[in-house]
């Protein structure tokens, strides 16, 4: 091994010899909520309360991506593990969107959400990966570990689309100071 120690501010969390104790699938999975966390964290936390709600362009706010981040992941291990929806999450579902949204309690939620994730993921066998799972009151058929994945997937995608919006909104308020 080298004596060569990782830059991490520069390393991606899949580079850095991290969760060596989890399966790959896992620590894929893993590496992506970590490198989502970052993201945010670099990303997210200088908005005020109204930009963090703010819809520049249309898109959806901030603090929506957050929130569907945390509660799209607590659904999808539901149906991992192999259980449906309760109405907390059904109910929580419903208010993503809600407008009146603070930064630090959708950043917080954001954050416990990911913690718990990674609790969840690190306690799934990886011989049960190809396990039937069922999504949704339509039962779409996947597997245990095509939720996994998608886990990944899809926190990954409203982690781009929240750092772009954060992007546009740093932008606009540089062109309100010009």
């Amino acid at each position: 091994m080298s004596d060569i120690q990782p830059d991490t501010t520069t390393v991606e969390p899949w580079l850095r010899g991290k969760a060596t104790e989890v399966d790959a699938v896992q620590r894929a999975v893993l590496h992506a909520l970590e490198l989502a966390d970052e993201d945010v964290t670099k990303w997210c936390a200088p908005f005020t309360d109204a930009e963090f709600n703010a819809r520049p362009y249309g898109l959806p706010p901030l603090s929506f991506h957050l929130r569907h981040i945390a509660r799209s992941l607590d659904r999808l291990l539901s149906y991992a593990e192999g259980v449906q929806l309760d109405a907390t999450q059904l109910t929580a579902l419903h208010t993503e969107l809600d407008p009146n949204a603070t930064r630090d309690a959708v950043r917080a939620e954001f954050h416990a959400a990911l913690r718990t994730a990674a609790a969840r993921i690190r306690a799934f066998s990886p011989e049960h990966y190809n396990a039937p799972r069922t999504v949704g009151r339509a039962a779409l058929p996947t597997t245990l570990g095509g939720l996994l994945v998608h886990c990944a997937d899809h926190t990954q995608r409203h982690t781009g689309q929240a750092v772009t919006t954060a992007k546009l909104l740093l932008a606009m308020r540089e062109g309100e100071a010009q």
